[in-house]
């Protein structure tokens, strides 16, 4: 299985990238890392199949380089979600910016009870979910949840390793297939006044999550 493009390649393109000038940490946004984001999506497709030709979603965007990613990668469609009016604001800035014509925008809540419009909708579905701690426990299992909900097939999704064992009991709870398909490192920079550290070094899995009957 190939890629349009080369895992370098993506890369520098997704360097390019705008990122938050001012992340809220009600949203816990943090960006992902260009070349995590370009691993997990470089894996995604080469060794899936899940981005070229299919309609994807990024659940809770940010400022886009999942959904810009999966548009290199020859995504047909790309639907990218978020609640929040600055990160809208910073991925329409990068569609501009690189004449991106295949991923479209919206501003919603993607655990609002609209979002089951796509029920069954997307081929694939893409996030880096809030990882849950401070005011947001458990937002990432709600995450992973409705983003099996809007899937025909599957989720792949970022999590700490250290959540590992959590969400293969939600997985067995849910009757899905679940496997980590790769284990990343990802340097997260002291973003708000609370992080001690300049920079932090976390373990993350890439999980696909998949229906039984796909």
């Amino acid at each position: 299985m190939t890629a349009l493009l080369k895992l370098k390649v993506l890369e520098e393109y997704l360097q390019d990238l705008v990122g938050f000038t001012r992340p809220k940490i009600q949203y816990e946004q943090y960006e992902t890392p260009s070349h995590i984001a370009a691993v997990a999506l470089h894996t995604i497709q080469v060794r899936f199949e899940a981005l070229e030709n299919r309609l994807v979603l990024d659940a809770g965007c940010g400022p886009g380089v999942l959904a810009m990613g999966a548009s290199l990668l020859g995504a047909s469609l790309v639907t990218a979600l978020d609640i929040d009016e600055d990160a809208i604001k910073i991925i329409m800035e990068n569609i501009g910016d690189t004449e991106t014509t295949n991923v479209e925008v919206i501003q919603t809540d993607f655990l609002n009870c609209n979002t089951y419009r796509w029920e069954n909708y997307f081929d694939t579905v893409l996030m880096n979910p809030p990882f849950g701690t401070k005011n947001n426990v458990g937002m990432d299992m709600k995450f992973l949840h409705m983003g099996l909900e809007l899937s025909c097939d599957s989720v792949y999704s970022l999590h700490k390793s250290s959540t590992r064992s959590h969400i293969q009991k939600k997985v067995k709870e849910w009757g899905v297939k679940g496997e980590v398909i790769a284990e990343l490192r990802y340097d997260l920079p002291a973003t708000y006044k609370f992080h001690k550290q300049a920079s932090r070094d976390i373990a993350v899995d890439l999980w696909k999550l998949k229906h039984p009957h796909t």
